[in-house]
């Protein structure tokens, strides 16, 4: 099956895997050989109703857990993911990461997590896929080359001025020795500055944690809104790209993305479109196993 499809604001930071189950991934990670990674569509699954078709979340009541299971199976299979080894966060918008080893393989998914209030993941085992939800908030990608570690995290607009970035990558120094220089960096599909409307108490959390050099690019405002509110924009986008640059990494190792999920609704979820009548996408990254058969 070939899905003809184009994104809006589409940019060349991404590879687009149309055949089959179609999914995304970033170019700096494919070109290294060693991080299979993907963020899913809205399409290609077998979901119903508002749920329609790729959904990745068991949470919806309306949904059968058999159809999520097989979204799971078909993007598994599409990506190059093993099932059982996937391991799933548990989001409530902290700023909490937790490291994945082998004993956690297939929870979230297969067996119950034993864990809550995780928003980001680490681990260094090759084989085992991370697994974050999303539907308007920003997927953090992290992958080590030299210490073959990876990370991937959650940062809504509490995680952005919470830095998770700059935790995220913490985890990855304390656990396996991970020098931010070196780390590969990327931000996914999320909402864009001019789809993200705020109040002016998010306006001022930004103003609090940013310098003021950067509040001009990060916070668009004040206006009026149609129901004669105050409101703001903020670039998430830019704002987790200066988390990462004063966290270490290297400018040229963060990529970040032009894909909104709110601008794209016939591909990707949007909360602030779609209120609670929508599935979630999901972003997956693991470390190639050697030692696996094709």
């Amino acid at each position: 099956m070939h899905l003809d499809f184009q994104f809006k604001n589409q940019d060349k930071v991404w590879n687009i895997h149309e055949e089959g189950t179609p999914y995304l991934s970033f170019r700096a990670l494919d070109e290294t050989g060693i991080f299979p990674n993907a963020f899913s569509t809205r399409l290609g699954g077998v979901s119903e109703g508002y749920l329609s078709s790729m959904n990745l979340t068991f949470q919806k009541e309306e949904e059968e857990p058999e159809h999520v299971l097989e979204n799971y199976r078909r993007i598994s299979e599409a990506a190059g993911f093993s099932l059982e080894k996937m391991v799933l966060s548990h989001q409530t918008h902290t700023t909490n990461v937790r490291e994945a080893t082998e004993a956690d393989f297939g929870k979230g998914i297969l067996r119950p997590r034993d864990y809550e209030s995780v928003d980001g993941l680490v681990t260094n085992v090759p084989g085992l896929t991370l697994v974050t939800f999303y539907a308007d908030c920003v997927p953090l990608y992290f992958a080590d080359p030299e210490k073959r570690a990876i990370g991937l995290s959650h940062s809504g607009w509490r995680g952005t001025v919470g830095g998770m970035g700059a935790v995220t990558l913490k985890k990855l120094r304390e656990l396996y020795g991970s020098d931010p220089e070196r780390v590969i960096c990327c931000i996914g599909p999320s909402i864009c500055r001019d789809c993200f409307e705020v109040g002016p108490e998010v306006a001022e959390a930004f103003r609090e944690v940013f310098p003021e050099e950067h509040h001009r690019e990060l916070i668009y405002g004040p206006y009026q809104s149609r129901t004669g509110e105050e409101k703001y924009r903020i670039d998430l986008w830019r704002a987790n790209e200066l988390v990462l640059l004063s966290a270490g990494v290297r400018k040229e190792h963060i990529h970040v993305t032009n894909i909104c999920t709110r601008c794209n609704p016939e591909l990707l979820w949007s909360h602030r479109l779609l209120g609670t009548r929508r599935g979630n996408l999901a972003a997956f990254l693991s470390i190639k196993d050697e030692n696996r058969r094709i």
